[in-house]
């Protein structure tokens, strides 16, 4: 007999003859799908199809592997599977796993309910106000964020204060909030692959032998100044503005990057050979431990160095779905802007 572990069934037809449906794997990779009766197999290793026979005139079947549990019913009697908000935090943790995540953090389902049914998406960097009455306007049931609505400890629900109306208007609404913060910084793929590739450059790694890190180095294909450098990275992120630490006269050809507020990774982008490093948030004296150091610092801002993943988490969700064939609609933020602006 072979042996399968069973993530996820999705029906996709049904008919006299039985029902047929799809099953599919965290793991794309190995198969392992445990069943008793009488089925045929059809698959590759991308998806299983299985086709039950209903027998003796009932109505019914009823199949189960491990804590999943499936009901077909006879002649199209058996309701599509409802896709709901717990079907996109599994998504989203194989994305980027939660255990990823700095302690510190606060990401996953923040507003909501695992059970709500979801249709339509909207995917943001922020959950400001603005946004969640774009993602009403969609008709969005879930928000996916980059930044945590919630990070600390709400001490009371006020809706005369900013958080409180924010709430307010998502739980009046049905809309759930789900995030992945640092978690999404740091796995193969997320805010700092798209960083380092909107940037432009060239095998990318994580520091030294780290498997996970929330920063990355890489190296440009041509050497610049720390000017061109700087003015390339504006054009490239479409940044109002940068701020250029000029560290002195030496070219730059290896780049550390952390997207949002990574000053804190400046001497280590140093140690291993970067010449430049870009990030946002810098303070005076990590800029100047930076000169202190001989390395250049190109500070982007929190926002124009992280909002590339909303494009690119939408497009990674988008793929998912496909892959799934979950017909959710996917709408993106793209009118937000940087809340500093350069006089």
């Amino acid at each position: 007999m072979r042996v399968f572990k069973i993530i996820v069934i999705e029906v996709f037809t049904i008919s006299n003859a039985g029902a047929f449906f799809k099953l599919f794997r965290y793991n794309t990779k190995s198969v392992e799908i445990a069943f008793v009766g009488n089925f045929e197999l059809h698959g590759n290793n991308d998806f299983v199809h299985i086709s039950l026979t209903f027998t003796n005139g009932k109505n019914f079947a009823i199949i189960s592997a491990g804590n999943i549990v499936a009901h077909f019913a006879r002649k199209g009697d058996c309701p599509m599977k409802k896709i709901t908000v717990q079907h996109i935090a599994e998504i989203m943790n194989r994305i980027a796993p939660r255990q990823l995540a700095e302690d510190w953090d606060n990401p996953g389902l923040l507003v909501g309910n695992f059970d709500a049914p979801v249709e339509k998406i909207f995917v943001c960097l922020d959950v400001s106000e603005e946004v969640i009455r774009d993602a009403v306007d969609f008709g969005a049931q879930l928000i996916v964020a980059h930044h945590p609505i919630i990070f600390r400890a709400v001490k009371n629900f006020r809706t005369d204060l900013p958080l409180g109306r924010k709430l307010e208007l998502l739980i009046k609404n049905d809309v759930a909030v789900f995030a992945a913060h640092t978690n999404l910084d740091s796995v193969q793929g997320g805010v700092n692959d798209v960083l380092a590739e909107r940037i432009g450059l060239l095998d990318v790694k994580n520091f030294g032998e780290e498997e996970f890190s929330l920063g990355r180095i890489g190296r440009l294909p041509v050497k610049m100044s720390a000017r061109n450098f700087a003015a390339h990275v504006k054009k490239r992120l479409n940044a109002g503005s940068v701020r250029l630490v000029d560290a002195g006269n030496f070219e730059i050809e290896r780049v550390g990057i952390c997207g949002g507020a990574g000053a804190e990774f400046i001497a280590k982008a140093k140690f291993y050979g970067a010449q430049a490093f870009v990030t946002g948030d810098v303070k005076y004296h990590e800029a100047q431990s930076a000169v202190e150091n001989k390395i250049h610092v190109v500070d982007a801002g929190h926002f124009a160095t992280e909002f590339p993943i909303v494009h690119a988490l939408a497009e990674l969700l988008r793929a998912e779905f496909a892959a799934l064939d979950y017909k959710i609609k996917i709408a993106e933020d793209t009118t937000s802007r940087d809340v500093f602006t350069a006089i």
